[in-house]
């Protein structure tokens, strides 16, 4: 017995499919936007810094002096580097949740929609026809625990580049810190 296509139906899923992909795409775009804004704010700061910095270790009297200077001018520039990659990463880990959040909500309804659809050819099959749900349940309980162990392994991915980035920072700025130290006893 063949079941008539149920165009409403389909009709219906396209249009979720499509709604899906603008969200995706919309997050995607307000991502580069943001990433873009970030950049440009970044390369002005740092173009005006090497100016100003540039003018400080010209006006150096001596070897020393522009030693001195240029230590002193070490750690605020490492500080700035160190803020720019937070904001990126922040950037990212943001738009990585929305994204996840976007595709968990996809997936939560398409289990659902899979779950009664197997419901109800289960009631309308002939003797027989329950392996076959059995089999797309099944099928489905896999995947979910695919889906679920994907976010899990994104979430530990994030906790591990956050570990790292906070590392780096701390070691970057113990670097310029015992740099800038050096600098000044050297006075």
């Amino acid at each position: 017995m063949t079941t008539p296509v149920n165009f409403e139906q389909l009709a219906s899923a396209q249009k979720a499919n499509a709604e899906v992909m603008m969200a995706l795409t919309r997050t995607a775009f307000n991502g580069v936007e943001r990433l873009a804004s970030l950049n440009i704010a970044a390369s002005r700061e740092f173009f005006n810094n090497v100016i100003a910095n540039a003018q400080q270790l010209m006006a150096a009297k001596d070897a020393k002096d522009f030693g001195t200077i240029n230590a002193a001018l070490a750690q605020p520039n490492m500080d700035k580097w160190v803020e720019y990659s937070r904001a990126v990463y922040d950037l990212a880990a943001q738009m990585q949740k929305e994204l996840t959040s976007v595709m968990e909500s996809q997936y939560s309804t398409f289990s659902k929609n899979a779950t009664s659809a197997i419901e109800k050819t289960t009631a309308s099959t002939p003797v027989g026809g329950d392996v076959f749900a059995a089999a797309m349940k099944s099928m489905l309980n896999a995947s979910s625990k695919a889906f679920d162990n994907m976010n899990s392994m994104a979430k530990q991915l994030s906790d591990i580049a956050e570990a790292n980035v906070q590392a780096a920072t701390a070691a970057t700025t113990k670097a310029v810190s015992a740099t800038s130290a050096a600098a000044k006893k050297s006075k």
